[in-house]
């Protein structure tokens, strides 16, 4: 019976403190801030990157390296033989990484398993919690992604926005 890891981003709201305890992994979303380069809930709290949204600063998202990535995959694939890894990014239709994720996910023989359910904050976290569960009832990763398929559209999110200028500056909306 393979062991099974969780691996997220920090779009699911889930913290470095937090994913400790749980026992899972959170890759942070990296940060452009007026040039210098910040990993959220690494360098860079919350509160400091709304500190710098209000100040005006020149801010910008990527994805993560693909090094970063593939360097926390082969750390927990080194734990044994038996590993395999469930990973959950956020929405493809909101990032690249995660397409970018099924790329290298080919290079690593089907011991890594992305799945693209079309979530990200609560909902993403919902999701990380039912592979949680589900890695406690013994199943096995590619069971896991096809349960996290099978229910990707079985959850909602509501945003609510105070302005619609930062959609705007980062090509998340058109304007009219």
């Amino acid at each position: 019976m393979a062991t099974v890891k969780i691996v997220t981003d920090s779009n699911s709201g889930i913290t470095q403190a937090e994913a400790k305890e749980l026992g899972i992994s959170v890759i942070p979303m990296p940060f452009l801030i007026n040039g210098e380069d910040f990993l959220e809930d690494i360098n860079l709290t919350q509160a400091e990157f709304y500190n710098h949204l209000e100040r005006e600063a020149n801010v910008s998202t990527s994805q993560p390296a693909v090094a970063t990535v593939t360097d926390l995959w082969d750390s927990l694939l080194a734990e044994g033989d038996d590993v395999e890894i469930v990973h959950i990014p956020m929405s493809s239709g909101l990032s690249e990484s995660c397409h970018t994720a099924i790329g290298l996910a080919k290079n690593y023989g089907g011991r890594v398993h992305v799945v693209d359910n079309q979530r990200i904050s609560v909902t993403q976290k919902a999701s990380v919690f039912d592979a949680m569960k589900l890695v406690k009832a013994g199943k096995s990763a590619s069971e896991i992604e096809a349960y996290l398929m099978k229910t990707k559209f079985d959850s909602s999110i509501y945003i609510s926005l105070d302005t619609l200028k930062y959609l705007k500056k980062g090509c998340r909306l058109t304007p009219a």
